[in-house]
């Protein structure tokens, strides 16, 4: 009873920020996940659920959608998902949870240093590629993405539009090619179904926040998250080992 307690409120503070910001769902939730369940049932729950966020969201959304920018991340997408295929049959728990928290711990810093670059066209099938190879192998394909809108300096609309546009793509495939590759389970379907009430409640609250969030804040608030979350990870890591 206290796992599933703790699990719900994972949820609903992970839809919360997938709903103000694009991206905090997978950011958030797999790393706590992981305390809970198997690798492979935490990212499976992972992207069952954000892809339900997603399509809840995409309609209200679909106006500030870069849809020139999207087919890029999408293409590129595709080249990196075999790779992430390999990564996902053959990571373990210590590992997984170390490049999590190493990934999250760069990318706060990369946000913190406030690094600027250009957005070019190879550059977007290669984010999209990166993102596309961590979505099936660890259920997390918003680190790239943040990267590159934060660098290219995206107002937070159209980073969270396209991101969210993005993730349906995206998730789709990788959780069609995780059933492929090692099948799931009916308790990964039976969680994700008690969870549908706190996503919805976390869509309605997060819709809220993000009409109140500028841009400055929405910077701040990216960093607390990312950074909080990959100490955490990686404090968790060292003490299980």
């Amino acid at each position: 009873m206290e796992n599933f307690f703790i699990y719900i409120c994972i949820i609903f503070v992970a839809s919360i920020l997938q709903t103000s910001t694009g991206f905090g769902f997978s950011i958030m939730a797999t790393p706590f996940l992981l305390m809970l369940f198997k690798p492979q049932e935490a990212i499976q729950i992972n992207i069952i659920l954000s892809l339900i966020i997603s399509g809840a969201l995409i309609m209200k959304i679909k106006k500030d959608i870069d849809i020139h920018l999207l087919k890029k991340l999408v293409l590129g997408s595709i080249i990196g998902i075999p790779f992430g295929g390999l990564v996902y049959l053959s990571i373990d728990i210590s590992t997984f949870k170390i490049i999590i928290s190493i990934i999250l711990l760069i990318l706060t810093l990369m946000l913190i240093f406030n690094i600027r670059f250009k957005s070019t066209t190879t550059r977007d099938y290669i984010i999209g590629g990166i993102s596309g190879l961590l979505t099936i192998s660890i259920g997390m394909p918003g680190p790239p993405l943040l990267i590159y809108f934060a660098g290219t300096n995206t107002v937070k609309e159209r980073t969270r539009a396209t991101t969210l546009a993005f993730y349906l793509f995206i998730y789709f495939i990788s959780l069609v090619s995780q059933m492929f590759l090692t099948g799931t389970d009916m308790s990964i379907w039976r969680s994700s179904l008690y969870a549908l009430p706190a996503v919805f409640i976390g869509l309605i609250i997060g819709q809220v926040l993000f009409k109140h969030l500028n841009q400055k804040i929405f910077g701040i608030f990216t960093y607390i998250l990312l950074g909080c979350t990959g100490i955490f990870l990686l404090i968790d890591s060292i003490l299980s080992r």
